[in-house]
């Protein structure tokens, strides 16, 4: 005997992207509930600098998702946007060499053929932008459509405007499946959620929740660490960071690697990173890593050698194989959506993938072409 459906579709995960996915599902008219072992942004979200990008990524299918996610996040800016610590304040990328410069130059060429707003700056009007940046740089590039929100209170923020039902501090053990292998919900150690839907938006442990369910996504954590300053008056405009980050985030090392990456906030402290190392789901802290960002950090702003360090965060990324996120339908169970293993850029990219879902679960056309995000392009990799 089948249960009568508890809801709509049920959400596993908490975070930014789970958060997008309710509310999208919810303002399409469905009845949602969001599931989460722990706390809202109590994983990767929590330990997120916040960035809504496009200048990390080249033309392609994560770029599309990155521009149509930036449009909703300006929408959304209307509605949550002090709530959220919403800025769009802009990136610049900038290169410390000739060389650098005309990879930066030719990368941003290819962007703006995409869609991107990205402009050139020489290295005399640098300071106009940035007026604490280190002399000596040859150039940068100018993205004026990468903005920044606070994501926990981003992520809380839309849960409750959604008003989906939440679910904290209960562990999903099972996706419940009929007789037929369609969804019927999951299984919690409190109990069960009758759903005919079920979205796996548990970021770095989205594996864990599509075995599960009896298939295969090859989800990786990708550990990162955040250096938080003292809370400071605004002297990073921009979030500003190194050419060479975006080669690191399209990286298939497992070793550790850092790249400059600085920002301001809204409350005042300036963060700190970007590192990337796959070593499980580690917790402790890197010394060689931390170093290695403050090191960074000084390069560019050398006013930063003269700051206290007050804490330091640690987070896992989703990392998928082909650095493509998983969102849609899984072909293999009826009824299983997946929104996860999108790393590093999850924040910026959860508006775009909570209405693909949305639109998927209401059985209209996606925005997007998600031929490129299938849950199930890796399973011929099974052993």
């Amino acid at each position: 005997m089948i249960e009568s459906p508890t809801c709509d579709v049920v959400v596993v995960g908490a975070g930014m992207v789970g958060a997008a996915c309710a509310w999208f599902a919810a303002r399409a008219g469905l009845d949602v509930r969001v599931v989460d072992r722990g706390p809202v942004a109590g994983g990767t979200t929590g330990a997120g600098e916040g960035n809504l990008l496009v200048s990390d990524k080249e033309p392609g299918p994560e770029l599309e998702l990155a521009l149509l996610s930036a449009r909703l996040w300006t929408r959304l800016a209307g509605e949550l946007g002090r709530a959220v610590e919403y800025e769009a304040k802009g990136g610049l990328v900038v290169a410390g060499t000739p060389g650098a410069l005309t990879g930066l130059e030719d990368f941003a060429a290819g962007q703006r053929a995409a869609g991107v707003a990205a402009v050139p700056v020489p290295a005399d009007r640098l300071h106009d932008l940035e007026p604490h940046l280190a002399p000596g740089l040859a150039g940068a590039v100018h993205y004026p459509q990468d903005a920044q929100v606070m994501p926990a209170l981003a992520a809380a923020h839309l849960l409750r405007a959604s008003g989906a039902r939440l679910h904290t501090g209960r562990a999903v053990t099972g996706v419940l499946r009929g007789p037929d292998g369609a969804v019927r919900g999951v299984r919690t150690d409190r109990g069960e959620l009758h759903a005919p839907a079920v979205v796996n938006a548990a970021g770095p442990w989205g594996g864990e929740v599509a075995a599960l369910a009896g298939v295969r996504l090859p989800v990786l954590p990708r550990r990162g660490h955040v250096l938080v300053t003292e809370p400071l008056p605004r002297r990073v405009r921009h979030k500003v960071y190194a050419a060479d980050y975006v080669a690191d985030v399209a990286s298939d090392s497992a070793d550790l690697q850092t790249s400059p990456v600085v920002e301001g906030t809204a409350a005042g402290p300036v963060l700190i990173g970007a590192s990337r190392e796959r070593v499980g789901f580690d917790r402790s802290l890197s010394l060689p890593a931390l170093r290695a960002l403050a090191a960074g950090a000084t390069r560019l702003f050398p006013f930063l050698a003269e700051v206290r360090a007050m804490r330091t965060y640690t987070g896992f990324r989703p990392y998928l194989p082909d650095h493509l996120p998983a969102i849609g339908p899984d072909p293999r169970v009826p009824g299983l959506l997946h929104a996860c293993g999108h790393e590093g850029a999850g924040i910026g990219l959860s508006t775009g993938t909570g209405q693909l879902i949305a639109q998927v679960l209401c059985g209209e056309r996606p925005a997007l072409d998600l031929t490129p995000f299938r849950p199930d392009r890796f399973a011929e990799e099974a052993a």
